[in-house]
């Protein structure tokens, strides 16, 4: 029954790449727009805003405290680099932080800053080869929280010259798309939106629609909503795993859809600083980052900045940690693919004697892997299904010492290992291709059915062992959940 089932997972994606959904919005799995982004490993996120505690109802007050405590861009840029991050998302219009615009703007409604905080990131992350995406929320039910109004009505109706109730979501969709527009038009270097689930209002008036033809450059992230003209799913939080750390396990859109995963980096605690120094758990964090990578997810952390910008001591502590932590492994991480997967590679999960890890494969050599022992075995030894690859070569990556090493049976057997990592060990795996491989002269694929203009194919290449099949703890994740639409509210 499990095989049947896999089986019928590879031939619906398979279906939906050759046929496409059909959806008012027309969808665009892969585009150049995205390269940056599918190059990218990880991304910085920043909660900030007026209620960052102590907590501001004055945004002029608000202003002034982050001026006055000394917030530059450059911090966050040094910060996100420490993490080997290659973008940030500012999240201050946020709607649990007071709806704060960290820009100036002509449009008014809630707090609006008179420096422009944005501008100054955006330019310091460009300065670095960063991209910076600006977060939007469809949100106005925190309009009251903590018993101040957050939002201006009667200033945006008299704005607009009509009535409209910000606090009621058609209203606050109005505001909030005069607010995509204004933004997407002052700075052209900004990267894309970062949005909190949709409004009614954006999809009536074609908000994305128009931010694709004025900037076509931009990406579009939906936060746990597969909505088919966005680029980016990003899946929120995700627990319950085992191990805990195996993110990609509760991912649940599928390859080649860019997919992302957005944790608080303090793993209690809410996603900005509310006055606490919340620990930071580096076996899950750097578990996280790593199994992430290891199934092409970007991972989107969240740290919680204070008013004046700077990072609580134990998340700064984490990040200067990280800095040398990944620089020692970072060939295995920065330019691969997530190995077991579209693109080759060892076989990935659960290996032997509890083990488990992830495999990831150079994007510029495809016969240099890396497997990523993040739970050790309880022995010496390392079994790894080795996927068809000839095995010339295995390193220890921190320590470059070679490590003795066996290949039978489709398996690599890695011996007499005692020197592992606390968060990750890492081995390079060296190759003389692959044997195995059944010639495409030697078989025919068809179908009995294809889309107009669809006809069958013949495959270019298979091979006797089953290496691209998505599997976690047992279970095939092949079949796209692509066009469908889940809604998820939530506090953030």
């Amino acid at each position: 029954m499990r095989e049947t089932l896999r089986r019928l997972g590879v031939l619906m994606t398979a279906a939906l790449l050759v046929v496409g959904v059909s959806s008012p919005a027309r969808a665009e799995v892969l585009h150049p727009r995205q390269d940056w982004l599918r190059a990218s490993t990880s991304g910085l996120f920043l909660h900030w805003g007026m209620r960052t505690n102590p907590g501001y109802t004055s945004c002029t007050a608000w202003e002034a405290a982050v001026t006055n405590g000394g917030w530059t861009a450059k911090y966050w840029v040094d910060e996100a680099k420490k993490l080997h991050a290659q973008y940030l998302v500012l999240a201050s219009f946020h709607s649990r932080l007071g709806y704060a615009r960290a820009w100036p703007s002509s449009i008014p409604g809630s707090c609006s800053t008179k420096r422009d905080f944005l501008g100054e990131l955006i330019d310091a992350a460009s300065a670095e080869g960063l991209k910076v995406i600006n977060y939007m929320t469809d949100d106005p039910q925190w309009h009251n929280e903590g018993g101040h109004e957050w939002l201006d009505s009667a200033g945006y109706s008299k704005y607009k010259g009509k009535t409209v109730n910000l606090q009621e979501r058609p209203g606050f969709g109005q505001f909030s798309y005069d607010n995509f527009v204004e933004v997407m038009q002052r700075y052209p270097k900004l990267a894309g939106f970062w949005i909190d689930n949709d409004n009614a209002y954006w999809e009536q008036n074609g908000l994305y629609e128009r931010i694709r033809r004025e900037r076509p450059d931009m990406v579009l992230s939906n936060n746990n909503e597969d909505t088919p003209i966005m680029d980016t799913i990003s899946n929120e939080q995700k627990t319950g795993m085992t191990p805990n750390y195996d993110y990609p396990q509760a991912v649940y859109t599928a390859a080649p859809r860019l997919i992302e995963a957005c944790f608080k980096l303090p793993s209690s605690g809410a996603w900005w600083y509310s006055g606490s120094n919340s620990a930071v758990d580096y076996k899950l964090t750097l578990g996280r980052l790593i199994t992430n990578a290891g199934s092409d997810v970007k991972a989107l952390m969240a740290e919680t900045a204070m008013v004046n910008g700077k990072f609580p001591a134990n998340q700064a502590a984490f990040n200067n940690f990280t800095a040398t932590y990944l620089r020692d492994i970072w060939e295995s991480i920065g330019g691969t693919y997530g190995g077991g997967y579209l693109h080759g590679g060892l076989k990935p999960g659960f290996w032997n004697d509890g083990a488990h890890g992830v495999t990831t494969v150079s994007k510029a050599n495809p016969n240099q892997h890396y497997i990523h022992v993040i739970t050790r075995p309880s022995g010496a030894t390392l079994k790894v299904r080795d996927n068809g690859y000839k095995v010339s070569r295995v390193t220890n990556l921190r320590t470059g010492a070679s490590v003795s090493w066996t290949q039978s049976g489709g398996t690599i057997t890695l011996n007499g290992i005692s020197n592992w990592d606390q968060y990750d060990t890492v081995f390079k795996v060296e190759t003389a291709g692959r044997e195995g491989i059944i010639p495409p002269s030697s078989y025919t694929m068809s179908a009995s059915a294809s889309g107009s203009g669809h006809p069958p194919r013949t495959r270019r290449t298979a091979t006797t062992r089953p290496i691209g099949t998505q599997r976690v703890r047992g279970r095939c994740r092949c079949a796209s959940t692509w066009g469908r639409r889940r809604r998820s509210r939530t506090s953030r």
